[in-house]
């Protein structure tokens, strides 16, 4: 059995720990339309003055009303890789582990991708590799409100409430802000570093459901 989710943008820490706990075996939903408010296009970092939003432009098409998501193009008229690149770096710089993964990071944003998709899947994919998890991915065929797998695309959605806490752990700016719960994976990554696998096998996934 696998896990039915959203390819999203540096994914946050509950939507990893889902692919974590299914030890890999995700199938992407790429068939549905894009929506807005939703983590598609954007992932939450830590920041000297709390939670900040990063989100990646997307070309609209004229005349189209609903875009499907595997065709939904980026925009690359304004600098927004450097942005988000240099957010990150200034934010992350005086984490433990930053300098392990700095250099291969960049290589991400250095890239220009045809579709959001694909820089989501890279993203992902970082990811998984430095934690030596293993993806086993397929693709929907085509979209259904039920599924055969684990359906957790409800997780896509930024304004989802969920009742449920995971453990703290040190963050760089925690001593400001208070701990900021379920950033993207990058504030887990720079963080805990090794231990970051650890971590996400304290996350009981049933407990995500839980409005």
């Amino acid at each position: 059995m696998s896990c039915l989710l959203h390819p999203t943008y540096f994914p946050n820490v509950f939507h990893f720990a889902v692919i974590h706990a299914y030890k890999g075996q995700v199938t992407w939903e790429v068939h549905d339309h894009l929506q807005k408010q939703t983590f598609r296009n954007r992932c939450e970092i830590c920041t000297d003055s709390g939670k900040l939003k990063l989100s990646a432009p997307i070309v609209h098409k004229k005349k189209q009303e609903y875009q499907k998501f595997s065709e939904v193009e980026l925009e690359y008229k304004t600098l927004w890789y450097r942005i988000h690149w240099k957010s990150i770096t200034t934010a992350y710089r005086s984490s433990p582990y930053f300098e392990f993964y700095e250099d291969e990071l960049n290589t991400i944003f250095e890239k220009k991708y045809n579709t959001l998709m694909e820089l989501n899947l890279n993203s992902i994919r970082f990811f998984a590799k430095q934690i030596n998890l293993q993806l086993d991915e397929t693709y929907s065929k085509h979209f259904n409100l039920e599924s055969d797998d684990d359906d957790f695309r409800f997780l896509v959605n930024a304004k989802y409430k969920l009742k449920f806490s995971a453990p703290q752990y040190t963050q760089v700016f925690g001593d400001r802000h208070g701990f900021i719960e379920n950033a993207s994976m990058l504030d887990l990554l720079f963080n805990l570093g090794p231990n970051t696998q650890d971590y996400l096998s304290q996350i009981d996934i049933t407990e995500l459901k839980t409005r």
